[in-house]
């Protein structure tokens, strides 16, 4: 396309050559004064201002290009229920099929899906940046978005630039029942409860609907809740780490989905402070140690009693004398003893400090829930034995045997080298260990429980066990210590001393038979712990209810472990049978699928805005058609893309209007005739 055009481009500025033409004009007729031939005196002057204005012919050959309509369409969550997938492909395929026979124009489809791991609902303006960002806004004709209409990034200024036509994907007078989190707290002291705000929409409608809630994958309850009001409930937190809350309102007749029936929350659970009573039976020189550890944890509130002198024993020493404080045996075993989340016997021998109802009180405590830890000496194999007592209802390991008097070698046990508090520990990697010898181990005979560390012969040297929802734990020897003072060169004893410690007190990561799912990226990681080897599978089961198996690889440490790419957002459920874990990717209740029912109205301003159109796809396709100027975008059963007449220049030629020779002989020749005018 080839179009002409004038041009000037003055050899001087318009100011000098206005200045020019007026001191050129004055002196034209002040020579010309009283004669007949101004206007020959003209002739010049023009001829030469006509010089300065350099007038030039310009060519421009330009392509015309063809305009761009944009296809959007919509495979966010949301598109997913129902028949919107049928819906959308055949939108898809219909418009295409139309757009092909409109003349010069180009068609581009974008498909938006949710990043995983995201929840800010759908972006399909964003989508839209993305497909023209090699194109000029100029050159679009029209936007057509194949969507459910639920879409959250809406600009503030409606007008795109070209018409925006929606295709609607669902039907009208949907229903659809969803659940709504309120209120929900982030943390919860463990044995509080955490106060849950929740309604269960239902637009249009009145009455109740069952509720069910379900912590931690466990057992369900059911609550009858009025819908669309807010409701209360407590929810008890059980342990430390995330308490997982889910909620499911009970199905509505032909409902669109059940997808936004549940929501899940996770509450963390925080442990007020950990309370420990030690009870050393004798002063020895181990007994700092346990009050060293236990000093150092920040976390913990520890109540520590020695026995200096047995109150049998009666050598008149004045009772100022004997203690600071008395020891309140009835407060600490009879009024408080539920408080403490651990008990601590350090080499205690059965006196008549504590009567015997006391030990029955304290196997009663473990039994209901609480810990207790046994670390013995040699009093642990006399008459004395505090397992002649109702304490042996719980201790795992009786007294069996001398005990053996040398230097040994702590080892591992098979089994523990799968539990969480032995199993990796600074050292055990080599064979032997990389520890220093102990110097005594206790004889003893287990009856029950699991034997993680032995001594020489495989005696049994930490002996672990639950009874009823409490747990037990024996350490056969009092020469631990040793480790502590670098001796023969020491060893993990921190570190096995608090893993064991928090074991007792139940802290999640050092469950022994657990199952966790993680989810970072777009990756869900499953871990199960066992003590039983062997690879393992496990079920998983999708935000959208669909299920599938992952095998567990076990790396001979307790550990099987496994992984999967995740594609939905939301919760993700993992059992294997006797465990439940979840994971959430994004929020646990995503955006997405928090309103689900088909509406025009959000993008209803832009498509206002620009003169487009609204069609539901069950309806059938609308007619497409081309169109100029600013109006006529669409109508009931059509939809129109503009005419934008874009082109690229793609070659310029420059040429003078009037010769240069030309206007010389212009000048010349008017100046001559005013001389031969003048001259007669």
């Amino acid at each position: 396309m080839t179009i002409p055009q004038l041009l000037f481009a003055p050899l001087l500025p318009v100011w000098a050559l206005i200045a020019a033409a007026a001191l050129g004009l004055a002196l034209a007729a002040w020579g010309a004064h009283g004669r007949a031939s101004l206007w020959l005196r003209l002739i010049p002057l023009a001829a030469i201002l006509l010089a300065l204005l350099n007038p030039r012919l310009s060519q421009q050959d330009a392509t015309a290009l063809n305009d761009v309509a944009v296809v959007l369409v919509d495979d966010s969550g949301s598109m997913t229920v129902g028949d919107r997938p049928a819906q959308s492909a055949e939108a898809l395929a219909g418009t295409l099929e139309r757009l092909k026979k409109l003349p010069k124009l180009d068609v581009r489809v974008e498909h938006y899906h949710n990043a995983p791991g995201r929840d800010d609902g759908t972006k399909l303006f964003s989508a839209l940046d993305r497909a023209l960002a090699d194109v000029p806004r100029r050159r679009l004709a029209g936007v057509v978005m194949i969507t459910d209409g639920q879409v959250a990034d809406v600009p503030a200024n409606p007008d795109i630039g070209a018409p925006l036509h929606l295709l609607l994907a669902g039907h009208k007078d949907e229903r659809d029942r969803r659940l709504v989190v309120e209120q929900a707290p982030s943390f919860g002291i463990v044995g509080g409860t955490a106060s849950l705000s929740f309604r269960v929409e239902d637009p249009g409608q009145t009455g109740s609907v069952a509720v069910t809630l379900r912590r931690d994958g466990g057992s369900a309850s059911s609550v009858t809740v009025p819908v669309n009001k807010s409701t209360n409930v407590e929810i008890p937190i059980e342990h430390g780490g995330p308490n997982i809350v889910e909620l499911e309102a009970a199905a509505a007749p032909n409902e669109l989905t059940l997808a936004n029936n549940r929501a899940a929350i996770s509450i963390g659970g925080v442990r007020d402070r950990l309370r420990v009573l030690l009870i050393s039976g004798e002063p020895h020189a181990g007994e700092r140690t346990w009050r060293n550890l236990l000093k150092a944890d920040p976390s913990v509130d520890l109540v520590h009693f020695t026995i200096l002198r047995p109150p049998e024993k009666d050598d008149r020493t004045p009772l100022r004398e004997l203690a600071l404080i008395s020891f309140p045996v009835r407060e600490l075993f009879e009024e408080k003893l539920h408080d403490f989340d651990l008990i601590i016997f350090d080499r205690y021998r059965r006196r008549t400090v504590l009567p015997p109802a006391y030990y029955q009180n304290i196997a009663d405590y473990v039994k209901g829930g609480g810990a207790l830890l046994m670390a013995v000496g040699p009093e642990f194999s006399t008459p004395d034995t505090p397992y002649n007592t109702a304490l042996s209802e719980v201790l795992p390991a009786a007294p069996f045997g001398p005990a053996l008097e040398q230097p040994f070698l702590p080892l591992v046990t098979a089994t523990g080298k799968r539990h969480p508090v032995t199993a990796g520990l600074p050292g055990a990697e080599s064979d032997p260990p990389r520890w220093g010898r102990w110097m005594r181990v206790i004889g003893s005979q287990m009856k029950r429980g699991t034997s993680v560390m032995e001594g020489p012969n495989g005696a049994p040297l930490l002996v672990l066990d639950r009874v009823g929802e409490g747990r037990v734990a024996e350490l056969m020897s009092d020469t631990i210590w040793l480790w502590a003072r670098g001796w023969d060169g020491g060893g993990p004893q921190a570190e096995l001393l608090r893993r064991l410690a928090h074991w007792l007190m139940k802290e999640p990561e050092l469950e022994e038979n657990q199952l966790t799912a993680e989810i970072n990226g777009d990756r869900l990681t499953v871990q199960r712990r066992s003590l039983e080897p062997g690879n393992a599978e496990v079920s998983i089961t999708a935000p959208d209810g669909s299920e599938r198996k992952l095998t567990l690889t076990d790396h001979n440490d307790g550990r099987a472990t496994g992984s999967l790419t995740v594609e939905q957002s939301g919760l993700w459920r993992v059992g294997d049978g006797q465990h439940i874990a979840l994971a959430a990717a994004g929020s646990l209740n995503p955006v997405e699928m928090s309103e689900l029912r088909a509406t025009p109205d959000k993008l209803k301003p832009v498509i206002d805005a620009t003169g487009g159109g609204v069609h539901w796809i069950a309806d059938g396709l609308p007619d497409m058609r081309r169109y100029r100027g600013t109006s006529g975008g669409g109508g009931p059963n059509w939809f129109g893309f503009r005419i934008n007449d874009d082109h690229v220049v793609t070659a310029v030629r420059d040429i003078p209007l009037i010769p240069g020779t030309l206007l010389m002989l212009l000048a010349f020749g008017g100046l001559v005739l005013a001389w031969w005018r003048e001259g007669k």
